[in-house]
């Protein structure tokens, strides 16, 4: 099994910057991809962005390219989401996920951190 826990939420200003982490724990060994997903007030959850493994490719959500950044440590570990220029529309509990034994799909979630925009 892999835990996953995120950290780095807050409030934060219109304009503002935010950094996201996720800590991988347990069977790490068996990590793929990760990524982000967020859930808004009264949306359905939507992806942000994905860093897979082990290419390194990096793909963004539409509405968050050019603001935010996915990256992981050299390990693979812990996952990051460095979030720039942040907007009302991107309050949300932000999600990290993880697929595992190289089976389709993020099996693995984490509990989620609060990220609120003020305008």
């Amino acid at each position: 099994q892999v835990q996953l826990v995120e950290s780095g939420g807050g409030l934060v200003q219109a304009g503002e910057s935010l950094r996201l982490s996720c800590a991988a724990s347990g069977r790490t060994v068996s990590i793929g991809n990760m990524a982000w997903f967020r859930q808004g007030p009264g949306r359905e959850r939507e992806f942000v962005a994905e860093s897979r493994w082990p290419d390194t490719t990096r793909v963004y959500a539409d509405s968050v390219k050019d603001r935010f950044t996915i990256s992981r440590d050299n390990a693979g570990r812990t996952l990051y989401l460095q979030m720039n220029s942040l907007k009302p529309e991107d309050t949300a509990v932000y999600y990290c996920a993880a697929t595992g034994d190289q089976l389709p799909g993020f099996r693995y979630w984490g509990q989620g951190t609060q990220v609120t925009v003020s305008s």
